[in-house]
């Protein structure tokens, strides 16, 4: 067992916590969107908040770790679904958040530390230089800009820009190993998918160089249509609509408006589906005509309200979002997936699973770019029985075409492509020799002969440290 007396002697200087319930809470993340993982991860929990304010207290704290064989796991705002940041063998939680300076602003980039929230990032660089990030999670609010590039994949902009691990998306990181003598190593272009989305298992994020876009002042618009799929087609055309600048287009199958989008609900109609849409100023009038075209009816427009005070975002409507203003009102109910309807038939494919599940699987879509291309991801609300009908569901979208990015799991490949990023596992073999990089998350690091293949779930070893059962 550490001596954290000690460990917490030798870090003197860093701002440290202990306290068990602010330790605690700073352990958490969102997993408890999933049934599942709110079961096994309960309990989880670190024995030190480490909150490093500069780079080189960063690695005074890994010298340290290493030192006393101590893991670390590296964490922003905390706004994760599935375990990202928790740490699963205790020890060091590293707060990134007080690493929030905005270094340097030129057109089309900016250089920051990883703990600015987006939402500030954004509008800093909106006052300062007119521009803003390409694309945010719908936790903008929250969520740090290093924890995003750690955790996330896509986001509010997605579907102009694609997503973080195309390239140009990310332009620079600079990251700390965990070794006796920590280093400090800049990764550009394509080293930049040895860290990007690896849950900070193999490097400790200090510095972010970021492309830009010119800020808008987005209009915030919500359609009415008929059915889920009219809306579905719409968005589909939408997306492909070249010349109408849209951030956000996103598919909302009834009763959800209705039923979980309180603040809106004065403007909305019972039993109708809706598209959740953010435009451009300019590209109004367009946007009205093919609304209009395809047979919608606006019901919101954010430029037309008097006052949105209390009104949330389009992109708080959409993503995780959506799942959120549906577990607040019916807690227990409800669940998500994560979808991917391969393009080009993906609107054909929606309708399949439509039809196949009904009112048990309800309709939500995120349209985005992906490989060039318009395709969409779901993120449909079900209506939660059974670990074991939460299993068939998945396998029954796999067996029509449509992989599952599994939200009920909290390592790297069950949660993404169910086999080994031999990429992000040869770079932990080199900055984190010890495997105290955010311990459990990487099965290919853990059980190098784990079988995807064999249907059975990768469970770590520490959480039974951790008292999880």
């Amino acid at each position: 067992m550490p001596d954290y007396q000690q460990i917490k002697a030798e870090l003197e200087g860093i701002a440290i916590e202990d306290n068990p319930n602010l330790v605690s809470r700073k352990s958490r993340d969102f997993y408890w969107y999933s049934p599942i993982l709110k079961a096994q991860l309960e309990n989880v929990t670190g024995d030190l908040i480490v909150s490093p304010a500069s780079e080189e207290e960063v690695i005074k704290v890994l010298k340290v770790a290493f030192r006393h064989d101590v893991p670390v796991t590296a964490r922003g705002g905390g706004t994760g679904n599935y375990g990202q940041c928790m740490p699963l063998s205790g020890g060091i939680v590293l707060d990134m958040t007080k690493m929030n300076r905005i270094k340097e602003i030129h057109p089309g980039r900016v250089i920051t530390e990883p703990g600015i929230i987006c939402a500030q990032l954004d509008r800093e660089l909106k006052e300062k230089s007119g521009q803003e990030l390409r694309f945010h999670p719908s936790t903008t609010g929250q969520a740090t800009l290093g924890g995003f590039i750690a955790g996330g994949s896509g986001g509010v902009g997605s579907v102009h820009w694609g997503g973080l691990r195309d390239l140009g998306n990310v332009l620079r990181l600079r990251i700390v190993t965990l070794e006796e003598e920590p280093r400090v190593m800049e990764l550009t272009a394509r080293d930049l998918l040895k860290v990007s989305h690896a849950y900070g298992t193999n490097g400790i994020i200090t510095e972010v160089e970021m492309p830009l876009a010119p800020a808008y002042d987005w209009v915030d618009v919500i359609v009415g249509h008929e059915s889920f799929m009219d809306a579905v087609r719409f968005s589909d055309r939408l997306a492909k609509s070249s010349g109408i600048l849209v951030k956000e287009i996103a598919p909302i199958a009834a009763p959800v408006p209705y039923e979980y989008f309180t603040r809106h609900k004065p403007w909305l109609k019972e039993g109708e589906a809706v598209t959740v849409v953010m435009v451009a100023p300019h590209a109004l009038a367009p946007f009205e005509a093919l609304v209009k075209l395809m047979k919608g009816e606006i019901r919101f427009r954010s430029d037309e309200v008097e006052s949105l005070r209390g009104i949330p975002r389009a992109y708080e409507l959409g993503w995780n979002h959506t799942t959120l203003r549906a577990l607040k009102m019916e807690p227990d109910a409800f669940t998500y997936l994560q979808v991917q309807y391969p393009g080009p038939d993906h609107v054909e494919k929606v309708r399949e699973m439509t039809e196949l599940f009904g009112d048990e699987v309800i309709g939500h879509l995120e349209f985005l770019r992906f490989d060039g291309a318009i395709q969409c991801s779901g993120l449909p609300l079900v209506r939660y029985t059974t670990p074991e009908r939460l299993e068939e569901i998945i396998k029954i979208h796999e067996a029509h075409g449509c992989p599952i990015f599994n939200p009920h799991r909290y390592t790297l490949e069950e949660g993404g492509m169910k086999q080994t990023d031999e990429l992000q596992l040869a770079f932990k073999k080199e900055t984190d020799p010890k495997g105290l990089m955010n311990p459990g998350k990487m099965i290919a690091w853990e059980n190098p002969d784990f079988d995807f293949k064999a249907g059975k779930n990768f469970l770590f070893k520490g959480l039974a440290e951790a008292g999880a059962e």
